[in-house]
């Protein structure tokens, strides 16, 4: 088991992919500029080329993580303020999904990622990454929902979790890498 300060958060790789050529918005648009249907086509599939927060260079713009647990209100953490110390709360043995909310500006993001280590007293005890995919630049929020997972249950498995989190593309520009608090509790708050 790794270390806490052994923070590799490179994903992992998938043998045999190789990341598209990067093209932008307009290339895309100026291909085949002849066909009218075509051209609606990508116009519906690629959305707006703007920027949602203009003085942002930004591509992908991370607001904030939910874990949704069924029944109950969405527990969420505000990641534009990531000074914020705050620890979310699930009931031991509970199963529970987590989203990621974003935006993507100016330029399509190929090959997206969520990369989580989970670490209890300083000792690594999980790392996955999940594919979330490609987007389109749009002026509306995405998001990305993980699989279901269930929460430690146990004595022992009570306490405080540390996560480390990172999301990144195929160009592995780091869009935002976090770290946040879980404690697993025997009854709900």
């Amino acid at each position: 088991m790794a270390q806490q300060g052994d923070e590799d958060l490179t994903p992992e790789e998938t043998p045999g992919y190789v990341a598209p050529a990067k093209k932008t918005v307009e290339e895309i648009l100026k291909t085949d500029a002849e066909d009218e249907s075509l051209q609606q086509y990508k116009s519906a599939l690629l959305g707006t080329v703007g920027a949602v927060f203009p003085d942002d260079p930004r591509h992908v713009i991370v607001q904030k993580l939910a874990l949704i647990v069924q029944g109950r209100s969405d527990i969420e953490l505000d990641l534009t303020k990531l000074d914020e110390k705050k620890a979310l709360s699930l009931k031991e043995g509970c199963t529970y999904k987590v989203r990621i909310y974003f935006y993507v500006q100016r330029e399509i993001v190929q090959g997206l990622k969520y990369v989580q280590q989970t670490y209890k007293a300083g000792i690594r005890l999980d790392k996955s990454t999940s594919m979330v995919g490609s987007y389109a630049p749009k002026l509306e929020l995405q998001s990305y929902t993980t699989k279901e997972e269930e929460a430690p249950s146990g004595m022992l498995a009570r306490g405080s979790y540390t996560i480390k989190s990172l999301f990144t593309d195929d160009d592995k520009t780091e869009h935002l890498k976090w770290e946040w608090k879980l404690e697993i509790k025997k009854d709900w708050d």
